[in-house]
């Protein structure tokens, strides 16, 4: 292994390999901003560049680069225009925008750019430690698993609801996980719910419905209450800093997420979308009373957890690809086609038949996070300018990359007649207080949650693979205290307020 390791050092730095680091970091960082182009069809993109250059290493490292800073950068426009660049921000923008709102966009950037770096460092750190071992820990989980953490996910939605509101965002969930079922079924290749409409058969596309539920409503905000929204003419860009305060509060969010969010990404199909979401949701769950009420206004912590989570899961989905062959995300399984056809055989050999190569890509992620880190920092206050622009200029610049990433999703125009349908509809919705996260998190899981249900049910002829598999049993088990515990906090607080707490 340190042999290995040392290979890895000396082709990591090398100048071609450094070069590619940077290259891909700066072409996801600044793509991964626009809304539509997410990591894989940049990676889709790159991958004839990559391949063109016939060494696996120094491909892979410009591939991993990009998929990495493509999630770093996709945060910019979650917190400037509240339109996530990619899924994986999606959570970002919860707590991200109201700051931006606040006149507080340069510290958001900030908090981004730093937990970011946080949860990719730790995570390459897991990784280069702990990917022989984890890699035997994801063959463990199989769909009856899988369906029990989609239901952990799906129970934490009462952190996605303001004070008062958790029978809104039931509702809203309800309403999500009906829409995961148009398209075609888990158990038969049947359309369902399209209503003949063929361009429907593949299901809503998820970057259409994300813009439906954020972008448009925002640009529709701007129109029809001017006075509620941020306008951030003449105003001058500061507070980039975060304080000592500031700094204390978030580190152990950061810490906590870098290693949730990687162990998260180990499980093939998972991804930094699902690590960002319960990262969120798991972070204000524990938070105290007062915490709690900040998040989805503002707060340092609902912002810092996703960051940090999605970062870490980018990492941690290298780990059932270059040690089991075997996808750990959607982006993952775009990387795994370019190293076939770069004739790398990913899976338990390739730290031994090809230690060059598994080694220098480890290394290169710490390269790769400091380099998003030197690089965006300093540009922080030129990003926050986006703020400055004329309502009468942001409007339509919002609208011109909603419609363009809807259109870039599935590239067919029906997309933008669902866009704007759903974009009215969120907009009514969004003037009812209606949650609309809970939507979008009920549509994600809804159609995993279903393929794995319908395959358990398969392989066991029934639902007794809840009770004969010991890990589903423990995640069902987390999943019902994700459900009690609000309401036993909440019903405990009452109690201490009224003084007939016990001890009081």
């Amino acid at each position: 292994m340190l042999e290995g390791l040392l290979i890895g050092l000396q082709t990591a730095f090398s100048i071609q390999n450094l070069l590619m680091v940077i290259g891909g970091c700066l072409i996801g960082t600044f793509i991964g901003m626009l809304p539509g182009l997410g990591p894989m069809s940049i990676i889709a993109i790159m991958i004839p560049v990559a391949i063109s250059m016939g060494d696996p290493s120094a491909a892979l490292i410009l591939l991993a680069g990009v998929y990495y800073g493509a999630i770093f950068g996709g945060s910019t426009s979650s917190i400037l225009l509240n339109a996530p660049g990619v899924a994986g921000t999606v959570a970002s923008s919860f707590d991200g925008y109201p700051m931006a709102k606040q006149g507080k966009a340069g510290k958001a950037l900030t908090i981004a750019a730093i937990a970011s770096f946080c949860g990719g460092t730790v995570g390459a750190l897991l990784l280069m430690v702990f990917a022989p071992a984890l890699s035997s820990v994801a063959l463990l989980f199989h769909s009856a698993e899988y369906f029990a953490l989609m239901v952990v996910g799906l129970s934490a939605i009462a952190a996605f609801a303001g004070t008062g509101q958790v029978a809104k965002a039931l509702l809203m969930t309800v309403l999500g996980l009906i829409m995961a079922t148009v398209g075609e079924g888990a158990l038969f290749n049947l359309p369902r719910f399209t209503m003949g409409i063929m361009d429907l058969q593949s299901g809503f596309g998820f970057i259409t419905l994300a813009m439906a539920m954020f972008a448009l409503p925002e640009a529709l905000f701007l129109v029809l209450k001017p006075k509620e929204t941020h306008d951030g003419s003449g105003d001058e860009i500061k507070d980039l800093r975060i304080n000592r305060a500031e700094a204390r509060a978030i580190a152990p969010v950061i810490g906590r997420q870098s290693l949730q969010g990687f162990f998260i990404g180990v499980l093939p199909g998972a991804g930094a979308t699902i690590a960002s979401f319960l990262g969120y949701a798991v972070e204000r769950n524990i938070a105290t009373k007062d915490e709690q009420a900040e998040f989805g206004k503002g707060s340092i912590k609902g912002l810092a957890a996703p960051e940090t989570a999605n970062n870490a899961a980018c990492t941690g989905s290298f780990v059932p690809l270059l040690t089991l062959g075997i996808p750990g995300s959607g982006t993952t399984a775009i990387l795994l086609g370019a190293l076939i056809a770069l004739n790398v055989t990913p899976g338990p050999r390739l730290m031994i038949d090809e230690p060059q190569v598994f080694w220098a890509v480890i290394m290169s992620m710490f390269i790769g996070n400091l380099v998003l880190l030197v690089l965006n920092l300093p540009l922080i206050p030129y990003i926050a300018k986006v703020l400055l622009v004329p309502r009468n200029y942001l409007i339509p610049f919002i609208l011109f990359f909603t419609l363009m990433g809807a259109y870039i999703g599935q590239n067919n125009a029906t997309e933008l007649l669902i866009l704007v349908g759903f974009g009215i509809c969120a907009t009514a919705l969004r003037f009812a207080d209606y949650p609309l996260a809970p939507l979008l998190i009920g549509f994600i899981l809804g159609g995993m949650l279903e393929d794995n249900f319908a395959r358990s049910m398969q392989l066991y002829d029934g639902v007794s693979f809840i009770w004969e598999r010991p890990i589903t049993v423990g995640l069902l088990v987390v999943a019902g205290l994700l459900v009690v515990l609000p309401g036993y906090r909440a019903r405990r607080a009452a109690l201490r307020a009224s003084g007939t707490a016990d001890g009081d």
